[in-house]
């Protein structure tokens, strides 16, 4: 299934999107409160929404606004590193990672959704894009074991893992850079994980007004969301509605020569092969 969040005559609710309609799960009596309610529910949840989505009400998707699937998740993590294009090519300015998992926060003040503008921020012009592939918790969960981990998953989004550079380099935990307002779109819907067969055998690809500038593949992650869940469980409690962003392959305008750094007007298109497109518009901060 994709399992949408949306606004529609000023009102929020969920559904199942099927080709151009979109079913309304909040539409019916007594469903879940919002699609992470729905998620805790676990395989049940899935269940009734699979099976309530043929009598639910239709909308036209064209005629609501998408929101991001989770607008207000507990947690916004992000792995840093995690492509050796992308290493290949920030070693050219003296970056180099640890050899483990680097996590960082982004703040989830920061979410966006999937075709909703994003901010050039006030303070910096070294604003850049990173197309990452995102994975939904779908359990609460603590100590997985890695044989076990994919079953804590819900399901996957694109996201575009927005940075302010200057700001990101700040201290090593990068949360400044990686937690502006409006730099954490993702969507456009969850793809649930009975539809992707493999998350780590999908084409990723980020475009800025047209121009192609990342092309990579999931394949070529160091860790795969197995070893990342196994990780985060082992320091923490992970919830329904938690959003990991997997890494970004190279291709990144901060580390190209010269820099090209978005602008206002830009417009930056992420898409995952099984998943979809987010697309949003360089907007100067009010």
């Amino acid at each position: 299934m994709k399992l949408a969040s949306f606004t529609a005559g000023g009102s929020a609710s969920y559904g199942v999107v099927e080709g151009a309609t979109l079913a309304d799960l909040g539409a019916i009596a007594g469903a879940p409160a919002d699609l992470m309610a729905l998620i805790a529910l676990g395989q049940p949840g899935l269940d009734w929404a699979r099976t309530t989505a043929a009598s639910a009400p239709r909308r036209d998707l064209a005629a609501v606004r998408l929101l991001a699937p989770i607008p207000a998740p507990r947690k916004y993590l992000g792995l840093g590193g995690n492509y050796p294009s992308h290493l290949e090519e920030a070693r050219k300015v003296n970056l180099v990672r640890a050899p483990g998992q680097a996590w960082f926060n982004k703040q989830v003040s920061c979410v966006n959704g999937p075709y909703d503008p994003v901010h050039l921020p006030r303070v910096s012009v070294q604003f850049d894009y990173e197309g990452e592939l995102g994975v939904v918790i779908g359990r609460r969960c603590r100590h997985v074991r890695r044989e076990d981990a994919m079953d804590m998953v819900a399901g996957f989004v694109v996201t575009n893992d927005l940075s302010v550079r200057d700001w990101q380099m700040r201290a090593p935990t990068h949360t400044l850079g990686k937690s502006f307002d409006t730099h954490g779109p993702f969507g456009p819907w969850i793809v649930t994980r009975d539809e992707l067969s493999d998350p780590h055998a999908l084409r990723l690809r980020t475009w800025v007004n047209g121009d192609l500038r990342q092309d990579g593949n999931t394949r070529e992650m160091t860790h795969r969301v197995e070893d990342m869940i196994v990780e985060l469980s082992t320091a923490f409690t992970l919830e329904p509605g938690d959003v990991l962003t997997t890494g970004s392959p190279a291709g990144v305008g901060g580390l190209m020569d010269p820099p090209r750094y978005l602008q206002v007007g830009d417009v930056v298109r992420v898409e995952i092969e099984g998943i979809g497109a987010i697309e949003n518009r360089v907007i100067a901060e009010p």
